[in-house]
């Protein structure tokens, strides 16, 4: 929640100020997800919404689950919301583990480049 500067009630608090809400109250102070491991380059896509009973979702679950209609990456859904990585990484968490939404994470390359084609990338920029 942004006020404007024209507010007599908070001249202390300008535009530039930022969120009002510390994000570990976003957390409940956790620093760690609940369930799962959020690589930067993991993608987020929402879950089809179910009546199980569980609580409803936060304003800031509900911005990831609207973000997330199509595969999103952790680091852009943190850049979108305009939160720390790892307040997104603990949100994501629970969403997880509430079944609200699916992670799917890129292969990783556990191979180095061959010897040659490095040598080819080093003597191409060099020709630049």
């Amino acid at each position: 929640m942004r006020t404007d500067q024209s507010d007599p009630d908070h001249e202390w608090l300008d535009a530039e100020a930022g969120p009002v809400v510390r994000p570990y109250t976003v957390t409940g102070g956790r620093v760690e997800p609940a369930s799962g491991r959020f690589d930067l380059m993991a993608f987020v896509v929402a879950d089809p919404p179910t009546d199980d009973g569980t609580q409803p979702p936060q304003p800031e679950q509900r911005a990831i689950i609207a973000m997330a209609q199509q595969p999103v990456a952790v680091a852009d859904l943190a850049a979108d919301l305009d939160l720390p990585v790892g307040v997104v990484r603990v949100l994501l968490g629970d969403m997880l583990a509430n079944g609200l939404i699916s992670m799917y994470e890129p292969p990783a390359s556990r191979q180095f480049p061959d010897d040659d084609i490095l040598k080819a990338v080093v003597n191409g920029l060099r020709a630049l």
